[in-house]
């Protein structure tokens, strides 16, 4: 039984069988572009946290470690920690279980705890498990530490991941309460997303949401990550914001909440270096076909960078009866397929989506035959799928082609 959706209405609940891989259930109202006529195929192109005596966490056992785009961004300043806090532990919000991903030092985890939370640290590097777990013994029960890489929880078709952690075993043995979708937030979870890959992490976040797989079938999981400026703005763009606006930006925000809740320089973060020491070095990498070593960038060039805290709480009201965990891959399609002609007017892109009468679509959604595609906010596409999946003079919703499933824009 599938316990985390018994707050959904009947038919969202057939998405318990979709588990954490990805899966695409079309419903029967769907059909290919090659089986359709030829018209119906255009238009694809006061609080102060204090180290504990005795703590100094650059004094931690080192070892080498891999310089370059796999290395790991830590918090290592008590005042970013004081600043992080607040956000996390709000006095009007009951939730007070924190997943912290990749900790290191544990400067965050000391700062939550003394501001009341019970935190669970995955960190990746064993280097760094046993100073935490000294510093949990320190705390008073209030750390419980694994280890384990957060950002190879329950990997999805992005290649293969070793080793898999598993999110129903891991949250089972930590007693994780489930709370119907409904409800408040069963457990926040905060760290810095990875700079190899962090696209893909952002995308498959997305679909762990939609499918109500992974961490959030325990409930409406609350996302609170530093991420490069760049991904912070693209998803936080919208019709104001042309040049980024993207089926990324619907998405989230149709998802979820999206809040900017602080910029930090990039200077403020340490990284593991090769010497096995934190710190902020000039990381190079061998390019191929080439005798030289040549620098990623220079630390100059870093430091001018900004990395931004973003959280992202799941809307309650996501899923209605014509957006379902089942359907959601036909929604993620339709936007994918509107944004590759993000100039183009929406009345011709309807033609290529779906065999349904596209002026009475508009007329419905109250939109001009003028409008552009990057005119729609988030929930003006979201009302658009709902009304295309609600027809009901057509056994046919909905046109796609194969190779959109695995397209990442």
């Amino acid at each position: 039984m599938w316990v985390p959706v018994a707050g959904l209405p009947m038919r969202l609940t057939l998405s318990a069988s979709s588990g954490a891989g990805r899966s695409c259930i079309w419903r029967s109202g769907a059909a290919r572009w090659k089986d359709m006529p030829a018209r119906n195929r255009r238009g694809l192109s006061d609080f102060q946290p204090q180290l504990l005596p005795g703590q100094d966490f650059r004094d931690l056992p080192s070892r080498p470690s891999k310089c370059g785009v796999e290395s790991k961004r830590y918090l290592t300043s008590p005042r970013l920690a004081e600043t992080v806090v607040p956000f996390l532990l709000r006095d009007d919000d009951p939730c007070k279980l924190i997943l912290e991903c990749n900790p290191g030092p544990g400067i965050l985890t000391q700062a939550l705890i003394q501001g009341g939370a019970r935190v669970i640290a995955l960190e990746s590097d064993k280097t760094f498990i046993p100073h935490l777990q000294s510093l949990g013994e320190k705390l008073g029960g209030k750390l419980h530490v694994v280890h384990c890489d957060f950002f190879k929880l329950d990997p999805r078709s992005f290649g293969v991941v070793k080793p898999t952690v598993d999110s129903r075993v891991l949250l089972r043995d930590l007693e994780i309460e489930t709370l119907s979708w409904s409800k408040g937030i069963p457990l926040k979870v905060v760290g810095i997303f990875p700079a190899k890959n962090e696209k893909k992490m952002i995308w498959k976040f997305l679909h762990d949401i939609y499918s109500c797989t992974s961490l959030y079938r325990y409930g409406r999981v609350e996302l609170n990550f530093f991420m490069n400026e760049t991904d912070c703005q693209k998803i936080m763009a919208n019709p104001q914001n042309r040049n980024l606006y993207q089926a990324l930006s619907v998405l989230w925000q149709v998802a979820c909440e999206v809040k900017l809740l602080h910029t930090e320089p990039w200077s403020s973060f340490d990284r593991y270096t090769r010497a096995g020491q934190l710190g902020r070095p000039e990381c190079r990498v061998r390019v191929s076909n080439a005798a030289a070593l040549f620098p990623l960038e220079s630390l100059e060039q870093q430091t001018q960078q900004n990395l931004c805290f973003i959280q992202c709480t799941p809307r309650r009201n996501l899923f209605t009866e014509n957006l379902t965990p089942v359907n959601y891959d036909v929604f993620f399609h339709m936007l994918k397929q509107c944004f590759l002609k993000r100039n183009a007017k929406l009345i011709h892109q309807l033609h290529s989506l779906s065999p349904v009468d596209a002026v009475g679509v508009l007329k419905k959604i109250k939109q001009k035959g003028t409008t552009k595609i990057t005119d729609m906010y988030p929930l003006d596409f979201k009302r658009l799928f709902e009304t295309i999946e609600c027809s009901k003079d057509y056994s046919c919703k909905w046109l796609y082609d194969d190779f959109m499933e695995d397209v990442i824009i």
